[in-house]
């Protein structure tokens, strides 16, 4: 499984009861926080999650909005007894971005790894999440991110058991590796069923609809998408500025077959969200607008 909460929704700056946008996946112990804009870790103890997990921060784009607080979330870590490496991805420019924010807080008791992503990319995380990241189209350089949890192929118990595999050796064939056995060799696919989908969270923000969106977030179990806007009128400003609008954000939804979306990074401007929902809801009904703090455990789906 994989648990998600929403630290914020805001762009451009924090409003009273808004935080900016902000995302938290933890699995199997170990947290990832998308975009740091500043005030983050005051939202982040609003939540009964820990600091002291956190061994992944993920970065849109470099500006102020998505990186200022870095800084408050790495003395966060430092004061949880943190020491094990933290490792910070981002587009090109945030190694110096992190090295200029950590003149405040110089004396980390763990070392801070920062890789830069140029084009399309895939890391492995800790937690078994598999890390993707696509460029995008904002003002400056920035990248969608999908986080996926592969699930292994259902092991056959009775067929393990037929071909004489010892208990302790059954971990190995559910890893793909081929066993020994009563003198013979046993391959994995002798014992496991078919392919199993995984879980799926994407998260996208700052970016006008580009062609290969869609597939890149295709069946998510949650897409977070910003919907900067929700009047369809204020499309010559996001496209000015490289956003999305509500309708926007439920097509890529619609799209890409999502099974839900969250909205998130409004504009200051936008003060009644929901009152542009139902024309999302329209191209995508499990459009819901994100809040602070929501929370949500995504489990396997039952064959």
């Amino acid at each position: 499984m994989i648990d998600v909460c929403l630290l914020g929704t805001g762009g451009m700056m924090p409003l009273p009861g808004r935080w900016l946008s902000t995302l938290l996946l933890r699995c199997e112990g170990h947290t990832v926080l998308c975009d740091c804009g500043e005030g983050t870790q005051i939202s982040w103890r609003y939540t009964n999650w820990g600091f002291r997990d956190l061994d992944t921060i993920v970065l849109t784009h470099l500006h102020a909005d998505h990186v200022a607080g870095l800084p408050g979330i790495l003395f966060s870590l430092a004061y949880a007894d943190r020491t094990e490496p933290v490792t910070i991805f981002g587009p090109a420019g945030t190694r110096a971005t992190v090295a200029g924010l950590c003149i405040v807080v110089p004396l980390l008791p763990f070392p801070v790894e920062v890789v830069e992503i140029d084009g399309e990319a895939e890391h492995r995380l800790p937690g078994e999440i598999v890390l993707r990241a696509l460029p995008v189209a904002h003002r400056v350089p920035c990248l969608a991110y999908t986080f996926e949890r592969p699930r292994t192929p259902r092991f056959d118990v009775e067929r393990a058991r037929e071909l004489g595999v010892p208990v302790e050796l059954w971990s190995r064939l559910q890893r793909g590796e081929t066993v020994e056995a009563g003198g013979r060799l046993v391959r994995p696919e002798a014992v496991l069923g078919p392919p199993r989908r995984g879980l799926k969270v994407a998260f996208v923000t700052d970016t006008r609809p580009t062609p290969e969106l869609a597939g890149f977030v295709r069946d998510a179990d949650l897409l977070v998408c910003e919907g900067m806007y929700g009047d369809p009128a204020e499309l010559p400003r996001a496209i000015e500025r490289g956003h999305l609008l509500f309708h926007e954000a439920a097509r890529l939804a619609a799209e890409a077959g999502a099974r839900r979306l969250w909205l998130t990074h409004f504009s200051p401007a936008l003060q009644e969200p929901e009152a542009w929902l139902p024309l999302a809801r329209e191209i995508f009904p499990a459009a819901e607008l994100g809040q602070p703090h929501r929370t949500v455990t995504l489990r396997y789906r039952e064959d």
